[in-house]
């Protein structure tokens, strides 16, 4: 098992490799702590920066934009291009500060990294394809068209389950949009942060494109409130809790800026009768245990048919007592820690409230001895008499709340009466059921499954959630849209002046 001064010595190497300046970014005294939640311990020191540093790099993406939004988008691309070939060369020192920020095993952080690769790619095509339309006019010698054009500096604030890869997604699509950006990261994963910045900047040098296409502010709440409330940031994307977007989506608003929110998650996988059962416990066991149930599209609730309840419930209790913990490095290890203390108690606490209100603890909810330190807990699974009190609430724990029903309409009502509507999954070989449950009167979520878990999204499809998830989109399809402004143009031709709807101002 590794201590606290292994993972220090890991993380260290890891910023060598990517090229961070430690003397300039890492003190002792840092405001900011770097921390290994396999551990539950300070690893360094990160230098924080102030309210005013963080409106001064917003002044330089500012400026950067004026100089990018002109460069052709395909050479824009070049630099995207670059970065994702940077990121690829170096996935293994990324991937080890993941591990040890986020606590994430091995093998999924690496598939965050891939991530990483595969969004840039998408955005290198992309470069060549921010298409507009033209549309025929009512009027003689006229053409109407649409073009798309660079909507100015974007501030992203991600959080600690994805430190890497949510960065991405924003930052890939906004350059090559023609955008700058002004990153906030989670100040508990600051590491991977510099890691990626160094990268991007190396990028950069390298394309010969304006240093502040891209600024990194390593800093607290306070100081990041400038991302939301200063007008020249013309896109906020967020991912947090609902908490945090009931906060920034305001306050946005408040300067009619736009925001870009991905939110909380409760989401729920249907079970039918005519379920190929081992996919679908496998699938449950991903996505209520994977990253320890610290994903906003982890699997929350399952919804089984009386049926069948029994053997699924039973075969997703006895895979839950049966995953490996331990050091996430480590070959066979599938549970890593909760992020804090914090967590623990809050998981804890729902089980408790799962329990007042009737719930049986089928298993799992206690710690496990790791033998490094952190917060690792056995992933629980609970039978609910009803979906109601706690089960309506995001937990960010590995908690699994069962219910049985009886016919599929009742599953698609409980699957909908939530106030999250982020990602969800229907395990079923009915053709009507999973028409009906793609369809408008079935799941009411961003993200709708057949026959596939609530984790695990591809790059090529955008992603996000309605209702308390926000309403925002990111990543692949026409996601990109949500970073640039729409534009619809007349060109008149024709020699003479003709008004639309054949008015006469004669």
């Amino acid at each position: 098992m590794k201590t606290t001064d292994d993972l220090t010595a890991l993380a260290r190497e890891a910023l060598d490799a990517l090229g961070v300046d430690r003397d300039r970014w890492c003190a002792d005294d840092g405001a900011v702590r770097a921390r290994s939640p396999l551990t539950d311990a300070d690893l360094c020191g990160v230098r924080a920066h102030t309210a005013a540093e963080v409106t001064d790099a917003i002044a330089r993406a500012d400026q950067a934009f004026r100089v990018w939004r002109t460069t052709p988008a395909p050479v824009r691309g070049a630099l995207v291009k670059r970065l994702g070939e940077l990121i690829g060369e170096h996935a293994e020192q990324l991937a080890t500060l993941v591990t040890i920020e986020a606590g994430k095993i091995h093998t999924e952080a690496l598939g965050e990294v891939q991530e990483m690769v595969d969004i840039c790619d998408f955005a290198v095509g992309l470069s060549r394809q921010l298409y507009g339309r033209t549309m025929p006019s009512e009027r003689v010698g006229h053409r109407l068209q649409e073009t798309w054009q660079p909507i100015g500096v974007v501030g992203v604030i991600s959080a600690f389950n994805f430190p890497v890869a949510v960065w991405s997604w924003n930052t890939a699509i906004a350059l090559v949009c023609g955008d700058t950006v002004v990153w906030k990261p989670s100040e508990q994963t600051s590491l991977c942060a510099l890691g990626c910045d160094a990268l991007l900047r190396r990028a950069i040098a390298e394309t010969g494109a304006p240093a502040s296409v891209h600024e990194l502010v390593v800093c607290g709440r306070e100081a990041g409130a400038a991302l939301v409330d200063d007008p020249r940031v013309a896109l906020v994307s967020a991912t947090g809790s609902t908490r945090m977007g009931r906060e920034v989506g305001p306050r946005v608003a408040a300067r009619f800026g736009r925001s870009l929110l991905e939110l909380g998650g409760n989401n729920a996988v249907i079970v039918t009768p005519s379920a190929h059962l081992d996919q679908a416990v496998a699938s449950i066991v991903f996505g209520a245990a994977g990253t320890a149930g610290q994903r906003c599209t982890s699997t929350r609730r399952l919804l089984v048919h009386r049926s069948v309840a029994d053997e699924v419930i039973g075969r997703v209790a006895r895979a839950f007592d049966s995953l490996p913990a331990g050091d996430p490095f480590a070959d066979g290890v599938l549970l890593g820690p909760l992020i804090n203390a914090s967590a623990f108690d809050a998981m804890q606490d729902a089980l408790a409230a799962a329990r007042a209100q009737g719930g049986d603890v089928v298993t799992g909810g206690e710690r496990i001895d790791a033998g490094m330190g952190g917060h690792w807990v056995r992933p629980a699974l609970v039978r609910m008499p009803a979906q109601e009190g706690v089960v309506l609430h995001e937990t960010f724990a590995p908690i699994l709340y069962a219910l049985v029903y009886d016919d599929f309409d009742e599953a698609l009502a409980l699957h909908n009466a939530v106030p999250q509507g982020l990602s969800s999954g229907l395990f079923s070989n009915d053709v009507r059921e999973a028409e009906t449950y793609l369809g408008p009167e079935g799941a009411d979520t961003g993200i709708a499954n057949v026959n596939a878990g609530t984790s695990g999204a591809e790059i090529g499809g955008a992603f996000g959630g309605e209702k308390e998830t926000g309403g925002g989109r990111e990543s692949g399809s026409d996601a990109w849209r949500a970073y640039m402004r729409r534009a619809t143009n007349t060109i008149n031709y024709s020699g003479s002046v003709q008004l639309a709807q054949g008015v006469d101002f004669g």
